[in-house]
């Protein structure tokens, strides 16, 4: 175990290029050469073939002086302030808005920096102005989102993701464990909440729990990589199940409506269950052939308004 944590650690990230501090910063390297050579903003170590090369220093300054850019405040201005009055200005513009670009900002670093006191001091603060519920849908989302295209991109590691992540869930947890102790008000469905087989990006079905929950239903969560015919269990327990799940990478394009057709025949046929799917291999599925037992949604917010 402790050689597998070194491995994942020794394998993360310390140094970055010019293109990752564009997909990290949202501003065009063109733009951070100018900032570097111009301003004198930034001081990049050279590769042996002369390629710039950024630690996580110039990334955290990166972010401040693009915040304050994108803030109003002129490049120029921003270069005479100094690199230790930097860090202080921003803390000063932020304390009197509420300003997403700047969380987003936090809990970048937080990640890339693996800084649990960073992501609480950021979720805490946020969460004097704003429900649990709002820090997901305003806050979450739009991050995880950007943390989606920083993998593809290969600007983290599955480190830094998995990290980030573990973290997100302890907040989800914790706000859902408050509502389990309620006895359900609403019998009228019961929700079971799965994962297909080897799907394992829980993040959004555990959130949808949560939503769930929220409405006064009985949530029956199940979690990972979960084979159909297992769901078989459920049937003779409960009169009218909708089934839930998320497709993020599983079932794949080429399956995903054979998947579909055997989970009718063998759970919803002559039944009055529904499956009710959501997650980016939604758009792989052909609408018009799905029976009406099973309902896709393009967002999860879509999927919570049909609660």
């Amino acid at each position: 175990m402790f050689n597998l944590f070194y491995n994942l650690m020794n394998n993360v990230k310390s140094n970055f290029s010019i293109k990752d501090l564009e997909n990290l910063s949202g501003i065009k390297a063109h733009t951070i050469r100018i900032w570097e050579k111009r301003y004198n903003l930034f001081q990049p170590n050279r590769t042996d073939t002369n390629i710039r090369c950024y630690d996580i220093e110039n990334l955290q300054k990166l972010l401040n002086v693009t915040f304050l850019y994108n803030n109003g405040y002129k490049i120029s201005k921003i270069s005479q302030l100094g690199e230790d009055k930097i860090p202080g200005v921003v803390r000063n513009l932020i304390s009197g808005q509420s300003n997403n670009g700047h969380v987003l900002n936090s809990f970048k670093m937080s990640m890339m920096n693996f800084d649990q006191a960073l992501f609480f001091k950021t979720y805490n603060a946020l969460l004097k102005e704003k429900s649990f519920r709002d820090i997901f849908y305003e806050d979450f989302i739009p991050f995880l989102n950007e943390v989606g295209l920083l993998w593809q991109t290969d600007t983290i590691t599955p480190s830094h993701e998995h990290f980030i992540c573990a973290l997100i869930k302890q907040k989800i947890l914790v706000n859902t464990e408050k509502l389990q102790f309620n006895i359900p008000t609403n019998t009228s469905k019961t929700f079971v909440l799965y994962l297909p087989d080897n799907e394992i990006h829980e993040l959004g079905l555990m959130f949808l729990n949560y939503e769930i929950l929220s409405k006064g239903y009985q949530a029956i969560f199940l979690g990972q990589s979960i084979p159909i015919f297992s769901l078989k269990d459920l049937l003779p327990l409960y009169d009218n199940i909708v089934f839930v799940s998320y497709f993020t990478v599983r079932p794949e394009k080429e399956n995903i409506m054979t998947y579909l057709h055997d989970f009718h025949e063998m759970l919803l046929k002559n039944s009055a269950s529904k499956l009710w799917i959501t997650g980016k291999m939604i758009q792989e599925i052909n609408k018009r052939d799905l029976p009406k037992t099973i309902v896709p949604f393009a967002h999860i917010d879509e999927m919570v308004q049909e609660l």
